[in-house]
Protein backbone atom coordinates (compact mmCIF):
# COMPACT_ATOMS: atom_id res chain seq x y z
CA UNK A 1 0.00 0.00 0.00
CA UNK A 2 1.07 3.45 -0.61
CA UNK A 3 -0.65 6.68 0.09
CA UNK A 4 0.02 9.78 -2.39
CA UNK A 5 -0.63 13.20 -1.65
CA UNK A 6 -0.39 16.13 -4.28
CA UNK A 7 0.25 19.55 -3.87
CA UNK A 8 0.82 22.74 -6.16
CA UNK A 9 -1.90 23.11 -8.34
CA UNK A 10 -4.01 26.58 -8.62
CA UNK A 11 -5.00 29.07 -10.81
CA UNK A 12 -2.30 31.00 -13.15
CA UNK A 13 -2.19 32.53 -16.74
CA UNK A 14 -1.34 31.21 -19.73
CA UNK A 15 2.58 31.18 -20.30
CA UNK A 16 2.59 30.87 -16.64
CA UNK A 17 4.51 27.87 -14.72
CA UNK A 18 3.50 25.57 -11.55
CA UNK A 19 5.13 23.04 -10.16
CA UNK A 20 2.73 20.24 -8.69
CA UNK A 21 4.19 17.71 -6.30
CA UNK A 22 3.24 14.47 -4.85
CA UNK A 23 4.26 12.93 -1.90
CA UNK A 24 4.42 9.21 -1.23
CA UNK A 25 4.09 7.23 2.32
CA UNK A 26 7.08 4.84 1.65
CA UNK A 27 10.35 5.05 -0.28
CA UNK A 28 9.74 5.88 -3.92
CA UNK A 29 12.85 3.77 -4.68
CA UNK A 30 10.66 0.59 -3.82
CA UNK A 31 8.08 1.34 -6.42
CA UNK A 32 8.43 1.20 -10.32
CA UNK A 33 6.85 3.77 -11.89
CA UNK A 34 5.42 7.15 -10.94
CA UNK A 35 3.45 9.26 -12.93
CA UNK A 36 0.72 12.33 -13.69
CA UNK A 37 -2.42 11.68 -15.07
CA UNK A 38 -5.02 14.36 -16.02
CA UNK A 39 -8.49 14.36 -16.07
CA UNK A 40 -9.64 15.75 -19.06
CA UNK A 41 -13.46 14.70 -19.17
CA UNK A 42 -15.58 12.95 -17.11
CA UNK A 43 -14.59 9.44 -18.60
CA UNK A 44 -11.17 10.15 -19.89
CA UNK A 45 -7.97 10.17 -17.69
CA UNK A 46 -4.66 10.81 -19.80
CA UNK A 47 -1.11 10.15 -19.58
CA UNK A 48 0.92 13.07 -19.00
CA UNK A 49 4.24 12.16 -17.63
CA UNK A 50 6.01 8.95 -16.44
CA UNK A 51 9.20 8.03 -14.53
CA UNK A 52 10.62 4.81 -13.46
CA UNK A 53 12.74 3.87 -10.63
CA UNK A 54 15.52 4.13 -12.76
CA UNK A 55 14.90 7.61 -14.12
CA UNK A 56 13.43 6.93 -17.56
CA UNK A 57 11.07 9.51 -18.11
CA UNK A 58 8.22 9.54 -20.65
CA UNK A 59 6.12 12.46 -21.89
CA UNK A 60 2.42 13.12 -23.55
CA UNK A 61 3.03 14.85 -27.19
CA UNK A 62 1.15 18.02 -25.94
CA UNK A 63 3.21 18.70 -22.79
CA UNK A 64 6.90 17.56 -24.24
CA UNK A 65 9.25 20.34 -24.14
CA UNK A 66 7.06 22.22 -21.75
CA UNK A 67 6.46 20.00 -18.91
CA UNK A 68 9.21 17.99 -16.95
CA UNK A 69 8.88 15.11 -14.00
CA UNK A 70 11.47 14.44 -11.48
CA UNK A 71 11.87 12.34 -8.13
CA UNK A 72 13.81 13.01 -5.24
CA UNK A 73 13.82 9.70 -3.19
CA UNK A 74 15.30 11.23 0.02
CA UNK A 75 11.94 13.02 0.16
CA UNK A 76 9.66 10.66 -1.48
CA UNK A 77 8.37 13.31 -3.45
CA UNK A 78 7.70 12.83 -7.60
CA UNK A 79 7.40 16.58 -8.89
CA UNK A 80 5.85 17.94 -12.19
CA UNK A 81 7.29 21.37 -13.52
CA UNK A 82 4.75 22.96 -16.21
CA UNK A 83 5.94 25.79 -18.16
CA UNK A 84 4.71 27.62 -20.57
CA UNK A 85 0.88 26.82 -19.42
CA UNK A 86 -1.47 27.02 -22.04
CA UNK A 87 -5.55 27.04 -21.33
CA UNK A 88 -6.01 23.38 -22.38
CA UNK A 89 -4.07 22.78 -19.75
CA UNK A 90 -6.76 23.23 -17.49
CA UNK A 91 -7.31 19.61 -15.75
CA UNK A 92 -7.43 18.08 -12.32
CA UNK A 93 -4.24 16.12 -11.81
CA UNK A 94 -3.33 13.45 -9.89
CA UNK A 95 -0.76 11.54 -9.19
CA UNK A 96 0.12 7.56 -9.87
CA UNK A 97 2.47 4.97 -8.32
CA UNK A 98 2.87 1.36 -10.41
CA UNK A 99 4.29 -1.17 -7.92
CA UNK A 100 5.27 -4.50 -9.81
CA UNK A 101 6.24 -7.94 -7.54
CA UNK A 102 6.71 -10.85 -9.81
CA UNK A 103 3.89 -11.23 -11.85
CA UNK A 104 1.27 -8.82 -9.79
CA UNK A 105 0.78 -5.23 -10.28
CA UNK A 106 -0.94 -2.59 -7.99
CA UNK A 107 -1.89 0.74 -8.97
CA UNK A 108 -2.30 3.78 -6.39
CA UNK A 109 -3.70 6.70 -7.22
CA UNK A 110 -4.08 10.63 -4.79
CA UNK A 111 -6.65 12.53 -4.81
CA UNK A 112 -5.33 15.08 -7.52
CA UNK A 113 -4.91 19.28 -7.60
CA UNK A 114 -6.43 21.34 -9.81
CA UNK A 115 -4.64 22.95 -12.48
CA UNK A 116 -6.59 26.16 -14.15
CA UNK A 117 -4.89 27.89 -16.87
CA UNK A 118 -6.51 31.64 -18.09
CA UNK A 119 -6.45 32.99 -21.37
Amino acid sequence: QVQLVESGGGLVQAGGSLRLSCAASKSISSINTMGWYRQVSENKRELVATITSSGITNYADSVKARFTISRDNAKNTVFLQMNMLKPEDTAHYYCNAVIRILLRESTYWGQGTQVTVSS
